[in-house]
């Protein structure tokens, strides 16, 4: 009998689904950039009449190239800035975090002696 596959949870399934959008999304986003290069790349060479059909095709597919690499480039660039931001965001965080729990613990701390100390003005009458 063969091995039945583990139960996946809720949130797997959730992560899963996520997970698939992100890429087809990205897939989606990836043949757009690439349509558009190439649109780019034929206005650019309809701009060249002399060109013989072989030069255009040629020039079409280096300016599509070279367009395609300066998006990647530029997103690369927007990805390291991405994590530069998020990591300054979540020390900062951090830091505002440990500040609040210090103060509330200092608030909670003066609210005892407060108390203790209204205790023993009233255990004195």
């Amino acid at each position: 009998m063969a091995a039945r596959p583990a139960k996946r949870t809720e949130t797997e399934t959730d992560t899963d689904t996520a997970a698939g959008i992100a890429r087809l999304e990205g897939y989606l986003l990836c043949q757009a950039e690439i349509g558009k290069a190439r649109t780019e790349a034929e206005d650019f060479a309809g701009r060249l009449p002399w060109l013989t059909s072989a030069q255009r095709e040629e020039v079409v597919r280096n300016y599509a190239l070279d367009r395609l690499n300066v998006s990647k480039e530029s997103l690369r660039a927007v990805t390291v800035r991405c994590a530069e931001l998020q990591q300054e965001y979540e020390t900062r965080y951090h830091l505002l975090r440990r500040r609040l729990l210090c103060h509330c613990v200092a608030l909670l701390l003066l609210s005892c002696a407060l108390c203790a100390g209204c205790v023993l003005v009233l255990a004195s009458r």
